[in-house]
């Protein structure tokens, strides 16, 4: 059950996501409604889809919110993280971190190319899908443009150059952000995201042994030890949010800082700075302003390294390129 807020809240929030994605396009090469002229039903589709495929499985939402961010983080927003293994892509990203919602992101393109075949990037699908998994998981909504198109290379080494890590402490998180033309801001507005979905113990297990990481919370250090033995399989999956509804996106997250009860040290990390602990206070005790700033900061996101016009392909299976090899 997502969160409730009153008529106001709406109104203001409305007004306040609409701000944000006008300001926080990165790049001037996108657009509101690109399909309407040649798909105008394409959108909807994909809302439809995304809806579907979240009511069958909960987890979903946070997982294709996760892939969208891997794969405009490496490479840019151009559909590289759903590239099977080839020929001509022996390694690709999806090889590097066990993510989840390929599949859903499959069934979701799938019921866009049954009303527009070859019209619709799978980087504009992911990148649309992203955007109605918030609302339908965390109850808010905003636009998203679209016109990106999408690539014909993936490899593993982008992830570990781009993908900021678990471990990381806050002024390499805000240097990593910067490198894709995103602020402190929006780091601290998109971590928001860890609000749900779930996590592998192999990232958890640091900070428990060989002594628990006394930033952690000791009650939820204990759950983790069971969860995540010594030794263990660290595939075990466990969720971020171990306070309330893990299926829920909200501002939950920056409550659980404040606890101790988050999963990464690149989490607890944002209460070090002053800068970012402020930003951090603001969005737990003003969940409609998280809203707005994570709305831009998807929209922003979305924007990282696009391919548009004739660069790259539109993809009719978003596993592979239209080559096939």
């Amino acid at each position: 059950m997502v969160m409730a807020i009153s008529a106001c809240h709406q109104a203001l929030l409305l007004m306040a996501l609409a701000a944000a994605a006008l300001m926080s396009t990165a790049s001037g090469t996108l657009q509101y409604d690109f399909y309407r002229p040649t798909c105008p039903k394409a959108e909807e589709a994909v809302r439809n889809a995304t809806m579907k495929v979240i009511a069958g499985n909960p987890t979903m939402g946070a997982a294709i919110v996760r892939l969208f961010f891997h794969d405009c983080f490496a490479r840019g927003c151009d559909a590289s993280i759903l590239l099977d293994q080839s020929n001509s892509n022996p390694q690709p990203e999806k090889l590097a971190i066990p993510l989840r919602g390929y599949d859903a992101v499959n069934t979701i393109k799938a019921a866009v190319e049954a009303v527009c075949p070859g019209v619709v990037s799978c980087a504009d699908v992911l990148a649309f899908a992203a955007r109605d998994s918030t609302m339908v998981s965390g109850g808010f909504a905003f636009a998203m443009p679209g016109g990106r198109r999408d690539g014909l290379a993936s490899d593993l080494s982008d992830i570990f150059g781009s993908i900021p890590g678990p471990s990381m402490q806050v002024q390499q998180l805000i240097g990593s952000f910067a490198a894709k033309g995103l602020s402190a801001d929006d780091l601290v507005a998109l971590s928001g995201a860890h609000s749900f979905g779930q996590t592998h113990c192999s990232f958890v297990t640091p900070r428990l042994y060989p002594a628990a990481d006394p930033t952690l919370n000791g009650t939820l250090a204990a759950a983790l030890v069971q969860a995540c033995p010594r030794g263990g399989p660290g595939s075990t999956a466990v969720n971020n949010n171990a306070v309330t509804d893990p299926n829920v996106l909200s501002n939950q997250y920056y409550k659980n800082l404040a606890t101790g009860e988050v999963m990464f040290t690149s989490d607890q990390t944002l209460t070090s700075s002053a800068a970012t602990a402020k930003m951090v206070q603001d969005n737990a005790a003003n969940p409609v302003a998280w809203m707005a700033r994570f709305a831009g900061a998807m929209v922003k996101m979305g924007g990282i390294e696009v391919l548009t016009g004739t660069q790259g392909e539109i993809r009719n299976f978003c596993g592979a390129t239209n080559s096939g090899s």
